[in-house]
């Protein structure tokens, strides 16, 4: 019979012991791997199903291409070619002249409204706060998707005015305040910024959370860019063509980013892979 206070044999006891739990801890470390290669799997097999599905469905892509960038392309470049050779669009004035018509004390009231909410009072801190909850909730693709629409449309605004620097209307006397060049509007671009960043994120099946709502907020996005540009005409600091120039921009700028941070060949949101040299 062994003895209990034998020395030899404690050291031999706490030896086994101790192999044990290495030999249990490198067990677990080893599951944890296998467990963490799955994952990366299952991840990779998504994404490269959701591709494969989006590639074969060409008539799809080629219509968002279509409807999304090249139709606004051309209208705004058809604007620009005209404002370069100083003509007057034929529409501008008569739709400015129609609209103030319709004016009084209480659609003064209405419209002043829904241009504060086309910018200071609604658009930035929604743009904002879409951008900051987006980071909150780690959605990289989503977040870098509305952070370049945004904050791109607003460079391309600023560039485009002082570029073209057209002055503003001056058809009769405003009941708002404005500083900046016409073309195009910056309320216009803004409000369809951020239309068109809430509609594509919720048309998207990869945001699940918004998936549910793309009806509702896609119908009160076009009522609400229609209202924003309504606004800028009916109080006289905008020309139509302004507006429209303002949509078609913004437009191909956010699709644009939408194409490559979703379905392009450019992840910023992935580490660069490095291939060894020829």
């Amino acid at each position: 019979m062994d003895d209990p206070g034998d020395p030899v044999r404690t050291d031999h006891n706490r030896f086994d012991k101790s192999r044990t739990a290495t030999e249990e801890s490198s067990s677990s470390t080893g599951q944890q791997s296998v467990s963490s290669k799955r994952d990366l799997l299952h991840t990779a097999a998504v994404e490269m199903g959701y591709s494969v599905r989006f590639v074969r469905r060409p008539g799809g892509r080629l219509l968002l291409v279509f409807a999304g960038v090249l139709l606004p392309l051309w209208g705004f470049g058809a604007l620009v070619e005209e404002l370069h050779e100083g003509a007057i669009f034929p529409f501008d004035l008569p739709i400015l002249h129609g609209v103030h018509a319709l004016a009084n004390a209480g659609l003064d009231r209405v419209f002043l409204f829904v241009s504060a909410l086309g910018f200071v009072w609604g658009v930035v801190p929604v743009d904002a706060l879409l951008i900051l909850g987006l980071a909150w909730r780690r959605r990289a693709r989503e977040g870098l998707f509305a952070g370049l629409s945004i904050v791109g449309s607003l460079l391309l605004n600023l560039i485009a005015k002082h570029t073209f620097a057209r002055a503003r209307p001056d058809l009769w006397q405003w009941i708002v305040k404005e500083a900046s060049y016409s073309f195009p509007s910056g309320h216009a671009m803004g409000s369809i910024t951020l239309a068109w960043v809430l509609v594509l994120l919720c048309w998207n099946r990869r945001s699940r959370w918004g998936w549910n709502w793309r009806w509702p907020v896609t119908l009160v996005a076009v009522l609400f860019v229609l209202l924003v540009g309504l606004s800028r005409i009916y109080l006289g600091v905008h020309f139509p063509s302004d507006i429209l120039a303002g949509w078609a921009a913004a437009s191909v700028w956010v699709v644009g980013m939408y194409g490559l941070v979703f379905y392009g060949t450019l992840r910023p949101w992935h580490a660069p892979t490095t291939h060894g040299s020829a």
